[in-house]
């Protein structure tokens, strides 16, 4: 027996892998091969909740024009 005991069930365990790599910054690209899916859109609509965001801020535009 692993240790874990009854309580993680093999969803739970593949989740909280997938969350630890992302939280380790591994690419979502790697995260998706590594997992078995044929791409990230798959990871991405699964995992949704465990992938730590790309974007933490939003974009500004840049206008070209100085400010006074």
């Amino acid at each position: 027996m692993s240790g874990l005991g009854t309580a993680w069930s093999p969803r739970e365990l593949r989740h909280s892998f997938v969350s630890i790599m992302s939280d380790q910054g591994v690419p979502i690209e790697t995260i998706a091969e590594v997992v078995g899916h044929a791409g990230t859109s798959v990871t991405e609509a699964v995992y949704r909740h465990q992938l730590r965001p790309v974007i933490t801020k939003g974009a500004t535009a840049d206008t070209g024009r100085e400010s006074d």
